[in-house]
């Protein structure tokens, strides 16, 4: 058991222990004490360390309106402009002397070596992280990345299978890329499709979807909250 806390500002110590009552409600346990991402920032910037000292990650002091001006054309897997890749290969010791604000980037065309797979259900499937351009690993409001801290905790906490939605699919690619690099273990991986309304819109909290606490509050067994999700294999 995790909790993805890296987001200091929209995580608190109270949806923490609620996610965790929900899911004993449900009748589920998980071996060991919870990791908390935010409790490992150290184990994250030594990954950090070792791929700049490797040359594969570079300071960007692009903001998102300079990408998107740049890279009005081009899009990745996930819907977001694809960093043309600016501040690689530049000299930028004077601006960070300066304190300005930069990201960390991963240099995909140092970092790529060889055809990257991933067992997808049994089946191999081929990896395209290049798709994606020179990813963010860590900014001055999120010292690690999801992409970072999932793969680096995967390997720690010794997973062996990934079961998430489809939506996540793409990031498949890179998260295999960050596992080559560093040597980790890759899980095998499930990609399930996902809960959606009336309309077809994805469930989310955003959007004030149902939650499993409302569900508990209107008198909705665990029982009848697992039937329901198993409707949907």
């Amino acid at each position: 058991m995790r909790l993805e806390d890296i987001d200091q500002g929209r995580c608190r110590p109270e949806y923490a222990e609620a996610i965790q009552d929900d899911l004993r409600w449900l009748g589920l346990d998980w071996d060991g004490p919870v990791r908390l991402q935010s409790e490992h920032l150290q184990e994250y910037q030594t990954t950090l360390d070792s791929l700049r000292q490797r040359g594969l990650v570079y300071p960007c002091f692009c903001n998102r309106a300079d990408i998107a001006a740049s890279a009005a054309a081009a899009h990745g897997p996930d819907g977001t402009p694809v960093y043309p890749g600016t501040c690689r290969g530049m000299g930028f010791a004077a601006k960070m002397a300066e304190g300005q604000r930069y990201a960390l980037r991963l240099n995909i065309q140092a970092a790529m070596a060889g055809d990257l797979w991933y067992d997808e259900d049994g089946a191999l499937t081929r990896c395209h992280p290049d798709r994606f351009g020179d990813i963010v690993l860590a900014r001055k409001d999120a010292p690690a990345s999801y992409h970072l801290c999932a793969t680096h905790d995967d390997a720690v906490q010794g997973v062996t299978l990934v079961t998430r939605g489809e939506d996540l699919k793409p990031a498949t690619d890179v998260q295999r890329l960050l596992q080559t690099l560093m040597g980790w273990s890759a899980p095998r991986y499930a990609h399930h499709r996902l809960l959606v309304d009336e309309s077809g819109r994805r469930l989310a909290k955003r959007d004030k979807a149902l939650t499993l606490r409302a569900l508990r509050a209107d008198g909705v067994s665990p029982a009848e909250v697992l039937r329901r999700i198993g409707q949907f294999r």
